[in-house]
């Protein structure tokens, strides 16, 4: 195996390199012992968790979020990306779910949460309060935030934005926001890369999209995936998976706006990166460290593309689970 893993340890804004190496260099050895030990203990292979989990409804001003729940212990909220439902957090739900509850949601527009019309209602600030609702409707005052992709994209918002209810960031193939809108304006290879994303911003880009064809490119052509895909894909909007990127994705010249907006964050963060994922390119990792006022752990995964939890399910589980034993409070 040969993902790699770096961390830097931050005590404040202004002393994120002086009198860290004490605290950094013993978690970077404990997290290398732990990606050696995935090798020696890969998980048993995740099974259709479907009749397993307890399907739960969260309530944000009117708008019924559902979540997928199993486990026991403290909070873990998982939030997916586009194009994906509660189900991409199979293996991980599966991994974690003796020592956590794991809580998986469906976003606003996707499976069998509400799909309210109109743009404003996929502002990151109303994304953000679906996450709070779930949290409260299990009676807690914070949890893990998981998210990737879209679903990162709001992890890392609601961190900034809601310190006090995440304990936990763990965020998978979505750069920090502000450097993902820095690569955006300096980088001719991601601005290239992203325009997929400036042609769903138009007011018909979701007429473009079908349930088969995002079933057929989630599961990958597996029999047993496909119709699990298709099934929740159909249930959903496309609209409203556009109107993450109307209401949110950055615009030139990428100096304002969700992304470039997004206070400091405060907690530790894990974050992993498949080397492999086209969409969003390494590049925006770069300085990171600047914007977090805690400890960054980067786990770059080769061999694994832009859904690493899917690719690389046994790397992903076990690391979290690693890390999240050193950081335990």
């Amino acid at each position: 195996m040969n993902t790699a893993i770096y961390n830097k340890a931050n005590k404040t804004r202004r002393e994120k390199s002086r009198d860290t190496e004490g605290y950094a260099a013993p978690l970077l050895a404990a997290l290398l012992i732990a990606a050696f030990l995935i090798l020696l203990s890969p998980l048993a292979p995740a099974q259709d968790i479907r009749s397993e989990v307890e399907h739960v409804y969260a309530d944000n001003d009117g708008t019924k979020i559902h979540y997928a729940k199993m486990g026991s212990g403290p909070l873990m909220v998982f939030i997916h990306g586009f194009p994906d439902f509660w189900f991409s957090w199979r293996h991980q739900m599966q991994g974690l779910s003796s020592d956590y509850t794991v809580a998986a949601m469906d976003t606003r527009g996707y499976n069998l949460s509400d799909k309210p019309a109109g743009v404003e209602n996929y502002d990151m600030q109303v994304l953000i309060e679906d996450v709070a609702s779930v949290i409260r409707n299990e009676g807690q005052e914070s949890a893990i935030i998981v998210g990737h992709d879209w679903g990162g994209g709001i992890a890392w918002s609601f961190a900034g934005w809601r310190p006090e209810m995440t304990s936990h960031l763990v965020i998978m193939n979505l750069p920090h926001l502000k450097g993902f809108a820095r690569e955006l304006a300096k980088m001719e290879d991601q601005h290239k890369n992203s325009t997929y994303a400036r042609n769903f911003q138009r007011p018909n880009s979701h007429e473009s999209i079908s349930a088969q064809g995002l079933a057929m490119a989630l599961s990958r052509g597996d029999e047993i995936l496909q119709p699990i895909y298709l099934e929740a894909f159909e249930r959903s909007s496309a609209d409203a998976m556009m109107n993450y990127y109307r209401a949110n994705f950055p615009r030139e010249p990428y100096t304002s706006g969700t992304f470039v907006d997004l206070p400091r964050i405060q907690m530790p963060v894990l974050q992993f990166h498949g080397m492999n994922d086209t969409a969003l390119l390494p590049d925006s990792l770069n300085d990171t460290w600047d914007e977090l006022d805690q400890d960054w752990t980067l786990v770059t995964v080769p061999g694994a593309g832009h859904w690493p939890h899917h690719d690389k399910p046994d790397v992903i589980t076990n690391m979290m689970r690693a890390w999240l034993a050193l950081h335990a409070e």
